[in-house]
């Protein structure tokens, strides 16, 4: 038995989920686009390098979808899982993850997309446990700010490190798509790049990370 961590957003999935599930949610409810507006100011922030990933997420989550009931929220993920499984993900990921769960292995899914639907997406995968971007409600109502780190770069790789503790022993396969990957990547003992640009692919090879095209 080992670990088998796969990342979401274009290691399973063919494209970013966070982006089409806030346009997909806002359709409904177009008056809801104009938190995009609100949160031009931290956009413009993250673009200046003022500001990191995880601030400009929190932004547009709470300018976006802040103040939704869950009921809402639940009943679109309902809707949103759907489709991405059935034609949004890559064929050689759902095999792999299934080759895993074949040999026993402990499927955790770990993504710096947030947990209003990540955690639905994991099991209907399969994935025995799932760790992502913690998202606040006040109640029945979404506030919108992190409860955690942005589930990206050096807070992957101290996820991982948290899952190893957890399972001592187990050695870990990791599988992730960018170059903000590499870090957990080369922790694990078998890492490997999932569709990399050239520039993620050499410096996956300068770090022992496999590389491999899945279609």
């Amino acid at each position: 038995m080992q670990l088998a961590v796969f990342d979401l957003d274009g290691t399973i999935t063919r494209h970013d989920t966070f982006v089409r599930y806030v346009f997909g949610f806002l359709k409904s409810r177009p008056w809801r686009l104009f938190g995009f507006l609100i949160a031009s100011p931290t956009v413009l922030l993250f673009l200046l390098g003022r500001v990191d990933r995880g601030k400009l997420k929190e932004a547009l989550i709470r300018w976006t979808l802040g103040g939704c009931r869950r009921a809402d929220l639940d009943d679109w993920t309902k809707r949103f899982v759907p489709p991405v499984l059935e034609r949004g993900v890559f064929k050689d990921a759902v095999e792999r993850i299934a080759r895993h769960k074949r040999e026993g292995d402990v499927l955790v899914l770990m993504s710096a997309s947030p947990d209003i639907y990540v955690p639905a997406i994991a099991r209907e995968l399969g994935f025995t446990e799932v760790t992502c971007t913690g998202i606040r409600w006040n109640g029945d109502r979404l506030d919108g700010h992190l409860t955690t780190l942005n589930c990206r770069g050096p807070e992957k790789a101290r996820r991982l490190e948290a899952l190893r503790a957890r399972h001592p022993g187990v050695s870990i396969s990791a599988y992730g798509n960018a170059g903000s990957d590499l870090e957990h990547l080369g922790l694990a003992e078998h890492g490997v790049l999932v569709n990399g640009h050239a520039t993620a692919r050499r410096k996956a090879a300068q770090a022992g990370v496999a590389c491999e095209n899945w279609t």
